[in-house]
């Protein structure tokens, strides 16, 4: 009778003998990189930040900070989805919302710059 060689095992191995064998990554290419995806206002729209008792993705009852005027553009990188279902729907935002440091805004009142 043949012994039985457990696939798992031999697998392992070699995934081992692969990871020891592959070059360091610089240090340089694990930095993060810079956001810059531009986006321009289609309108004015105002722009909130999430009260301390609110979550974290803004509502249409945060409060707000300042307004975006037509052409105006903002850098983001990040989405936030909110909860809420009654988020800007007039504007065809829905729950998205665009991320900047301490603020966010409607995304369907912004288009790509």
């Amino acid at each position: 009778m043949h012994p039985v060689q457990c696939p798992l095992t031999t697998t392992a191995a070699v995934l081992a003998a692969s990871l020891s064998a592959a070059p360091p990554v610089p240090a340089a290419s694990l930095r993060a990189t810079p956001c810059t995806s531009t986006w321009r206002a289609v309108q004015k729209i105002a722009v909130r930040k999430p009260a301390w008792n609110q979550p974290p993705v803004a509502t249409t009852r945060s409060p707000i900070v300042r307004y975006l005027r037509k052409g105006e553009e903002v850098r983001s990188c990040v989405v936030g989805v909110g909860r809420d279902v009654s988020q800007y729907w007039e504007c065809a935002g829905g729950m998205l919302w665009r991320i900047v440091p301490g603020r966010q805004m409607p995304a369907g009142w912004l288009e790509r710059a």
